[in-house]
């Protein structure tokens, strides 16, 4: 695999040669791109000499640039890694902006293109830098980290710029190199539903489909073939996923059991409505009457219905609680004959359009508890613990499938 590596003027940098002897250790062709201020770290002469090849920095290089070297780079590459990533460089990205060699290849490059942040925790939560990360993520930008840790400013937070050896194996995974899921399919539902009353009304819920989106980008990076079965939101498909757009409980129903029977693993974290409206008003309700009663339904459970294929998957729910976490959970998990149940806490005092989560996975016998991360980070832990169920399984049985399903993110 070729990796260009570009680095950026963070103290960061310094940890830039391990990054580079992590990545050719597994295999990867490392072309090293600085920009002027990670010059004032790290060395090109250190640099040189863990990669192998000639470094480059200067746009301007006559004798590289007259056979166009910033286009031959962008050709060449099999994703274009930037670590570390400063807000600077964050923001020119954004912005369009190629005043160098590193952001020059960033617009000229069809490769996929990751992130890995590093810098004061401060200018990490600012809203115009977490503004800008999330335009990257809705283009398909990769955002490894920050990670949460001490800093050099001698400060505590999010913002440490993770360890080589993760960032090298996640970016393997970003082409199949090294997906734990490579050769599976994944199918993962997202977002809400929306239950129409009328023409222009509807129910529906807080859920914002982020969760969804992440579980889905962390199976695509972990090598699997994924389709997204997603409710009305705006956020865009991750990159190599399929996206289907829903509307309704029953439409999302139908959509997954179009393709279920050739998944390998079902990822339902959508929060699928419990009820719609008996009838949908074939006009606009008018507000004619002091007060309004409607007859609820039940909307089809796409949780149940897979459970109950007659070659049962390994099933995995998801728990939504506003009190007694773990407990609820683990009813849930005896009640419905499941074998893994995710559990997080939502109420008023938690946003559910947040980038960040913290859950609690449980099974028969065991549980763990992830730490608040954002849902990017997050999911990648969660795909890697649902792979290690998967594959034991597997191993112990004759059943070809995992279920992962979810009702809220």
């Amino acid at each position: 695999m070729n990796v260009l590596l570009g680095i950026t003027g963070g103290i960061a940098a310094y940890k830039a040669p391990d990054l580079v002897r992590r990545l050719r250790e597994r295999g990867a062709d490392v072309q090293v791109v600085m920009t002027a201020s990670a010059e004032e770290f790290v060395t090109a002469t250190a640099l040189q000499a863990v990669s192998g090849r000639q470094l480059r920095s200067n746009l301007w290089d006559k004798d590289a640039e007259a056979a166009m070297s910033h286009i031959e780079l962008a050709r060449w590459a099999d994703v274009v890694l930037i670590a570390p990533a400063t807000a600077e460089v964050m923001a020119r990205i954004v912005s369009g902006g190629a005043p160098d060699l590193l952001t020059t290849i960033c617009l000229a490059t069809e490769a996929p293109i990751a992130l890995a942040p590093a810098m004061n925790h401060v200018m990490w939560n600012n809203v115009a830098t977490q503004t800008n990360r999330e335009i990257l993520e809705q283009r398909g930008i990769h955002i490894l980290g920050p990670d949460v840790g001490s800093q050099a400013c001698g400060e505590t937070g999010a913002g440490r710029m993770l360890e080589p050896d993760r960032i090298a194996a996640t970016v393997f995974s970003l082409t199949g190199g090294e997906g734990i899921l490579l050769g599976r399919m994944v199918v993962v539902t997202a977002g809400p539903t929306r239950e129409p009353i009328d023409p222009v009304r509807y129910l529906t819920n807080r859920s914002s489909g982020k969760m969804g989106f992440a579980i889905a980008s962390a199976a695509a990076a972990a090598g699997a073939d994924v389709i997204l079965v997603s409710g009305p939101v705006s956020i865009a498909a991750p990159p190599r996923v399929e996206l289907r757009h829903v509307e309704t409980a029953e439409e999302m129903f139908a959509a997954v059991h179009e393709v279920i029977d050739a998944a390998d693993i079902f990822v339902s974290a959508a929060a699928v409505a419990d009820y719609r409206p008996a009838k949908c008003a074939a006009q606009k309700i008018k507000k004619n009457d002091e007060s309004l009663s409607m007859d609820l339904v039940r909307c089809p459970d796409i949780l149940a219905s897979v459970a109950r294929l007659q070659r049962a998957p390994f099933t995995v729910g998801f728990a939504a609680e506003t009190q007694d976490l773990k407990q609820n959970a683990r009813a849930k998990l005896e009640n419905k004959g499941l074998d893994m149940i995710i559990a997080n806490s939502v109420g008023a005092d938690t946003v559910f359009d947040s980038d960040d989560n913290t859950v609690s996975v449980l099974w028969a016998g065991g549980e763990k508890d992830f730490p608040l991360a954002t849902k990017q980070d997050l999911s990648r832990d969660l795909i890697e613990l649902v792979a290690e169920h998967f594959y034991a399984v597997r191993s112990t049985s004759s059943q070809p499938k995992l279920t992962v399903i979810s009702n809220n993110d």
